[in-house]
């Protein structure tokens, strides 16, 4: 690997917290939920009647042509949008650097459900002829990052991996790799999902994934909690600009973090299940630590993948427990802030290392909130509903995705 060093240099994210950065962070600081009762959908025949819905979200703006925006799926106007961010946020010239060093890598889980339901459902009932010619460039996975690379201008690498949950994560390292490698100087990198809806809904209820505390929505996602019954879906999009160093230093860019490690692993195990040894997840952990030549007792923080099942709380604690050893127990901070958020599936990782590194920047650690009894199974420093002011110089970010995907990120105070 390469000298080349990348740091984080913009930031843009929609979440069931706020349709910004600064709302979003705000509200994880507060230990403020982001669950409600679905609006999006009548949620009575389902269920699970909970969601982390992102409102009040208007897409024409981050359009160059607004009507463009009616011509994409939900999870690629919050694609879209959180990258405009991020790329404002940045600074970044186009017309005054080499478009062709400047990539995206913006995936998604699952890609546009909500216009493969629409359309087949005009299919079965008003004829084939009657389905949207945009259907399949609005469903595919690829597209956010296709059309973020039209609204920019950017003739650098352009693809995506579709990891579920753990998308974030690996299209934000694999860039990172790009960059080191020396293929590009900088990319806007990260995830976004729109999926509550009736097939996403019913499909994870029916594994039985989803909580159904459909009574508190407030209290419904409570990772670590012995008396969690299940993730709550949410939606939205975590987009960062990564830049290698001296590119980012030569315009006078404001620099939030270094990104120092990345690790990737497979369970091999099961199709939705978590190895419950948790040495996948470990392995990666491990790795990032590796790239960024850091120990374990370097790391103050971690932004847990922590769910909020039974199985994936209890398996991730067995995994930081392997890759920290003793301190995992002594002095290492972990919080799940898909306690506030809810499971936001292929954008998880990139709002997650968003708060990784506003952890940094702000000296405040984002709580787990809904923490009532801990589970003795899960026996970490969860930091307990209430954010925690600490100096973390090093963040790490876990993401895992069903078929075994997992994928850790290191960030670094510069």
């Amino acid at each position: 690997m390469s000298e080349r060093r990348v740091v984080i240099t913009g930031i843009g994210c929609v979440s069931p917290l706020g349709n910004d950065l600064q709302s979003t962070w705000d509200g994880m600081k507060a230990g403020r939920s982001g669950i409600s009762r679905i609006t999006l959908l009548d949620p009575e025949p389902y269920e699970c009647k909970i969601a982390g819905e992102v409102k009040d979200f208007a897409p024409d703006p981050y359009f160059r042509v607004p009507k463009d925006s009616r011509r994409s799926d939900r999870y690629v106007q919050f694609a879209v949008a959180a990258a405009k961010m991020a790329m404002a946020d940045s600074g970044l010239d186009v017309s005054a650097t080499d478009s062709r060093r400047v990539g995206v890598m913006v995936g998604s889980g699952i890609g546009g459900l909500g216009t493969l339901e629409r359309e087949h459902e005009v299919c079965l009932t008003k004829g084939p002829k009657r389905v949207s010619p945009f259907t399949i460039p609005m469903m595919i996975s690829n597209i956010a990052s296709g059309i973020i690379s039209m609204e920019h201008g950017l003739h650098g690498p352009n693809m995506v991996i579709v990891t579920a949950c753990a998308t974030s994560n690996h299209n934000i390292g694999e860039a990172w790799r790009m960059i080191k490698f020396g293929d590009a100087d900088a990319f806007l990198a990260g995830g976004a999902e729109s999926t509550i809806l009736p097939m996403g809904l019913a499909g994870f209820a029916n594994m039985k994934a989803l909580s159904t505390r459909n009574d508190e929505p407030e209290k419904a996602s409570r990772p670590f909690d012995k008396h969690r019954d299940g993730f709550v879906m949410g939606e939205g999009a975590g987009v960062v600009m990564i830049e290698e160093l001296e590119h980012a230093k030569a315009r006078g860019a404001k620099i939030y973090a270094e990104l120092v490690g990345y690790g990737v692993s497979a369970d091999a195990y099961h199709l939705s299940a978590p190895s419950p040894d948790g040495s996948g997840p470990a392995y990666a952990i491990g790795m990032a630590l590796k790239h960024a030549k850091l120990n374990p007792e370097d790391v103050q923080y971690l932004n847990a993948h922590a769910t909020s099942t039974g199985l994936g709380d209890i398996a991730e604690t067995k995994a930081i427990k392997l890759a920290f050893g003793e301190y995992a127990q002594k002095g290492l901070m972990v919080s799940s802030t898909k306690s506030m958020t809810g499971h936001m599936l292929g954008a998880a990782g990139g709002i997650e290392l968003i708060a990784s590194v506003m952890a940094i920047v702000d000296g405040v650690v984002p709580p787990t909130i809904n923490i009532e009894e801990q589970d003795p199974d899960c026996d970490l420093d969860v930091v307990p509903n209430v954010a925690r002011e600490a100096k973390v110089d090093v963040a790490l970010s876990n993401s895992f995705g069903f078929g075994g995907h997992n994928a850790s990120l290191l960030v670094k105070r510069f």
